[in-house]
């Protein structure tokens, strides 16, 4: 009998990982440190919070069915900061909004992709990404990183075949954490099209990106559309997570696709959520600018902290965004060493086996550290517990 969709995959990792704290006691000298999901732990700032509420009290029409794609002021709104951001041009129609961005990509593979596909991702891969393409039928091809945890463009040509639909790019990189360079993501928009086949580009953490000016210049290319997806999350930015708002920009005529997934899954994004983004947007650029500045404050922290344990046989392999990967010292894998850490450190983190293919021995010596919700005081205690563990742990 065949197997179901959804058989055809693995559990989503964080809830795997958060029973790893079943039975486990953590005292108030000693309290976990939970840095296993990137995900923002305050709530947003209070003027976006009363505006959703204003909305709620004030705005009928929020409480009902809203335009499959989106409201149209937010998809404006991206689109015209979009276009400023990356010197480019980027219309309203180009623009819909999602049910967070892991929609967004679903969408995107949606309008893509039939059964036996092929779909080309970086490893580490995002396991939620290799998830979807798995309940849609369609053949993740993994695209080893090189030491620099950066994919090469010519080994990604050389997995291209008669059924690749796209290339799936994360950056800054979840789980690696690495920004690709600007020159990097046009080299493989150039592949792309060169082929025939899109590149999606998930872009959930470029406001946290530590270079100035655009991340890269697609945008700026008058006929993007013909091979680019771009993907962006309200989310994190805007501390929106349990709202659920993201965006999918692309072609107007894969749109028309994208709208059909849409309607049948989620029949349109949730409004509040979608009112909040779009008042962050319009009034929490200052703040948010903070929040970079304080995300890169803490990767500047990690850097600083990385001497208390290289001595001891770790090593930094990627840092950015939310996240740092590292290689651990210890003789066995990190699928054991992580519930390990949980009760011998009382440190909360996910191994790199969940994001490289089964059997892939690369990720047995991995982990990573979604580092966006400890401040520095926070990082010193992690690295004290990681610094304390036995060699033979």
């Amino acid at each position: 009998m065949p197997l179901s969709r959804t058989a055809t995959t693995f559990f989503p990792p964080v809830m795997e990982a958060r029973r790893w704290l079943d039975g486990v006691t953590f005292t108030n000298d000693r309290p976990l440190i939970n840095v296993s999901q990137a995900a923002p732990v305050d709530p947003p700032p209070e003027g976006l919070r009363r505006a959703m509420a204003d909305v709620t009290l004030n705005n009928d029409e929020a409480h009902l069915y809203g335009p499959v794609l989106g409201l149209p002021e937010l998809r404006a709104e991206l689109a015209r900061q979009t276009a400023e951001k990356y010197a480019g041009v980027v219309t309203d129609e180009q623009v819909c909004i999602t049910s967070g961005c892991n929609q967004a990509f679903a969408a995107a593979i949606a309008t893509l992709c039939g059964e036996g596909d092929e779909v080309i991702i970086p490893t580490p891969w995002y396991f939620n990404h290799k998830m979807w393409l798995d309940m849609s039928g369609v053949t993740a091809v993994p695209l080893p990183v090189e030491a620099d945890m950066l994919p090469d463009p010519a080994r990604a040509e050389a997995s291209i075949t008669p059924r690749t639909r796209a290339i799936a790019l994360v950056t800054p990189n979840n789980p690696g954490g690495v920004e690709y360079p600007a020159a990097l993501v046009q080299d493989f928009f150039d592949l792309a099209r060169r082929h025939g086949i899109a590149l999606i580009l998930d872009e959930t953490y470029r406001d946290f990106h530590s270079r100035p000016g655009p991340p890269h210049a697609l945008f700026s290319d008058p006929d993007w559309h013909d091979t680019l997806i771009h993907l962006y999350s309200f989310s994190k930015a805007y501390r929106l997570t349990g709202h659920r708002v993201g965006a999918l920009i692309a072609s107007k005529a894969r749109l028309a696709e994208v709208e059909k997934f849409l309607d049948t899954v989620a029949i349109c994004p949730a409004q509040i959520g979608q009112h909040g983004a779009l008042w962050g947007m319009q009034n929490l650029s200052a703040w948010l600018a903070g929040e970079r500045e304080e995300i890169l404050a803490r990767r500047a922290a990690i850097s600083a902290l990385m001497p208390k344990i290289e001595p001891l046989g770790w090593e930094l392999l990627g840092l950015g965004g939310y996240f740092a990967y590292l290689r651990h010292p210890f003789p066995i894998s990190s699928a054991d060493l992580a519930p390990q850490l949980v009760r011998d450190a009382g440190v909360l983190c996910l191994p790199g086996t969940m994001f490289q293919p089964e059997g892939d021995a690369r990720g047995e010596s991995q982990l990573r550290i979604a580092f966006a919700n400890l401040d520095a005081a926070g990082l010193e205690v992690l690295f004290d517990r990681l610094a304390a563990l036995p060699r033979n742990a």
